[in-house]
């Protein structure tokens, strides 16, 4: 590794989040937490990429304290984990402990799936999926299965308020518990066309009331939930908020079209108490607007002056989607990414697919050793 990426091993803080170097372990499904409960495999999953230097974990989705949270979704699903229960809490302060013995920093993904899960599915059957509009989004431009498609267009009754309320409280109970388990903070899931970012696109948010309406009453639903969890636990518990313009109801989807829409959208997420914004892209150095090179995270991070996250496409030649269906080769794009984030873009790298291939992926690349290729396998294990 040439000098000039030595940017992205020195420390990093914000706030009470302190990282020994730039990299983010960007969050992925596992679904190996039966019942809700994660595996003994789990363990040392984190724990051998806390050992390899990765500056910090973000686990997979977790699914937040609500019936309607975790179900069969267009990724797979059936064995993602929760976050609330003895047996799941047990489990998670374990795996904190031993991420934190390697010297690691780990917080967990909060996830409600919202109108990506299938009714009738998950932990809890009977409750019935949570729609802001009763509208999964547009069924022509899908990244998903027809049968799974035949599942979810079927129009449903939008949320009420006090199903709202309860959406909101299970978020915050779910903070709550992280922080109890020892967590150094959470991350909440509002990208992909999951829950929250159902409220924040227009698609899937046509409401009247005052959960709806332009970008910045879109985001009322999120600056909630960050509201909600910030009470919950304390005003110096680090919250990351990830957001993404695609969504598997469409990969080509615009949350916003101008900068404008996009600081309309941020704002009332920032004013509500996050620390870092994360912007989930395909590739983290593909311009997000016309007329400028600054990519999502750079965006963000000019209109808000927050610490960003940028993730897409780091150590790949290829995007997420494309890397399913096309051979994919291991890649080092890190000189790009330590020249943006040393003129100020972002402040973090998120790595995903790169550190599920190989969890010394970090430790390798700064000692310039080769990694393991990509295998579609990896999907399939804990390694």
């Amino acid at each position: 590794m040439s000098a000039d990426s030595d940017i992205l091993f020195t420390p990093f803080q914000a706030g009470r989040l302190t990282l020994r170097n730039r990299f983010v372990m960007a969050p992925m499904t596992r679904n190996f937490s039966p019942d809700g409960i994660p595996s003994q495999g789990v363990d040392e999953y984190y724990r051998r990429r806390a050992q390899a230097d990765v500056g910090l974990i973000v686990t997979e989705g977790i699914g937040v304290d609500h019936p309607a949270a975790l179900g069969r979704e267009s990724v797979g699903g059936g064995a993602s984990p929760v976050l609330h229960g003895e047996a799941a809490l047990a489990r998670w302060r374990a795996i904190v402990a031993g991420v934190h013995a390697a010297g690691g920093t780990i917080v967990p993904q909060l996830w409600h799936q919202g109108v990506i899960r299938v009714p009738g599915t998950g932990y809890h059957p009977e409750a019935p999926s949570a729609r802001p509009s009763g509208t999964w989004g547009p069924t022509d431009r899908a990244l998903v299965p027809p049968d799974y498609l035949d599942l979810v267009r079927k129009e449903t009754a939008p949320l009420t308020e006090s199903e709202i309320g309860d959406i909101i409280a299970g978020f915050a109970r779910s903070a709550a518990n992280a922080k109890a388990v020892g967590f150094d903070g959470v991350a909440l899931h509002g990208a992909h066309g999951y829950l929250i970012d159902s409220f924040l696109w227009a698609q899937t948010n046509r409401r009247e009331d005052g959960w709806g309406g332009g970008p910045a009453a879109r985001s009322r639903f999120a600056g909630e939930v960050v509201r909600a969890v910030r009470a919950a636990t304390g005003p110096d518990f680090p919250i990351i908020f990830r957001f993404s313009q695609w969504k598997l109801q469409d990969y080509e989807a615009r949350l916003a079209e101008t900068p404008g829409e996009l600081e309309a959208l941020l704002a009332p997420i920032v004013d509500a108490g996050v620390d870092v914004l994360d912007a989930s892209t395909r590739s983290f150095s593909k311009p997000a607007f016309e007329g400028s090179d600054l990519g999502l995270a750079g965006w963000a991070k000019k209109l808000t002056d927050m610490p960003t996250i940028a993730v897409g496409g780091v150590g790949l030649d290829k995007d997420l989607q494309s890397s399913f269906a096309q051979p994919t080769m291991m890649t080092d794009n890190l000189a790009l990414a330590a020249e943006r984030m040393a003129r100020g873009e972002f402040d973090l790298i998120g790595v995903g697919r790169a550190l599920l291939m190989d969890a010394q992926w970090v430790r390798r690349m700064r000692e310039g050793q080769a990694v393991n290729p990509f295998r579609l396998e990896a999907y399939a294990t804990l390694d």
